[in-house]
C-alpha cells in the first residue's frame, strides 16, 4: 500500500502504557473510511469498528483484538455492488526501531522462521501507530472476487467453455484422419 493514511485514535504511546495495557476503539468517521475505500480500490467501506488491547511485550507492546467492518464493491461478473460483512482478529507484536541502541542495522540479516510466529513489525520512537495494521487487516479479509448470492458466470451464458473445442477433441480428429 502506498503509505497508508493515518486513523485517528490508532496510536498508542508506549512510554505512559499502564502496567494492565490500555484499550484502543478506532471508529473512523465517514471521510476516513472513504480514504480506506480509496487505499484498497474498493467501492466504499460503510462502517469499521476497531477494538484493541495493548500490552507491553519483550520492550516492545503486543496488540489483539478484533475487526468488523461492512464494505462494498463491484461484482466480478455484474458490477452490480456487493456488500460483504468483514470480522477479524487481530494479534501482532510491534517492537521499537533501529534507533535503540539493542537493534539491529536496517540492512541487518535477520532469521526467518517459516514454522512461527509472523515477524515482528517496528515503530520508531514512543508511539507506534497502528493505522497500517487496521487497513492491512481490513485489506486481508475482503473477498478478492466478489459475487452476489446466487450469481455466476453461467447463469449469464458467460460459460468459458461456449463456443470452445475440447483441445483433446482436436487432437482426436487429427489422428481419426491419420488412419
Amino acid at each position: 500500500m502506498s503509505g497508508a493514511p493515518r486513523l485517528a485514535d490508532a496510536s498508542i504511546r508506549l512510554d505512559s502504557m499502564p502496567a494492565a495495557g490500555r484499550d484502543v476503539a478506532v471508529t473512523p468517521g465517514e471521510s476516513e473510511r472513504a480514504m480506506i475505500a480509496s487505499e484498497l480500490r474498493i467501492s466504499a467501506v460503510t462502517s469499521l469498528d476497531v477494538r484493541l488491547h495493548a500490552v507491553k511485550f519483550r520492550g516492545g507492546i503486543r496488540v489483539t483484538g478484533r475487526l468488523t467492518a461492512q464494505i462494498v464493491q463491484p461484482s466480478v461478473i455484474s458490477l452490480e455492488p456487493v456488500t460483504q460483512e468483514i470480522a477479524e482478529p487481530i494479534d501482532r507484536v510491534f517492537l521499537p526501531g533501529a534507533e535503540k541502541s539493542f537493534a539491529g542495522a536496517a540492512g541487518a540479516e535477520i532469521f526467518v522462521d517459516l514454522e512461527g510466529e509472523d515477524i515482528p513489525d517496528h515503530f520508531d520512537g514512543p508511539e507506534a501507530d497502528l493505522s497500517g495494521l487496521i487497513i492491512e487487516t481490513l485489506a486481508l479479509g475482503i473477498d478478492p472476487y466478489p459475487k452476489a448470492e446466487g450469481e455466476s458466470a453461467e447463469a449469464l451464458g458467460l460459460s468459458q467453455d461456449a463456443g470452445k473445442e475440447s483441445p483433446f477433441a482436436v487432437l482426436k480428429a487429427l489422428k481419426d484422419k491419420g488412419r
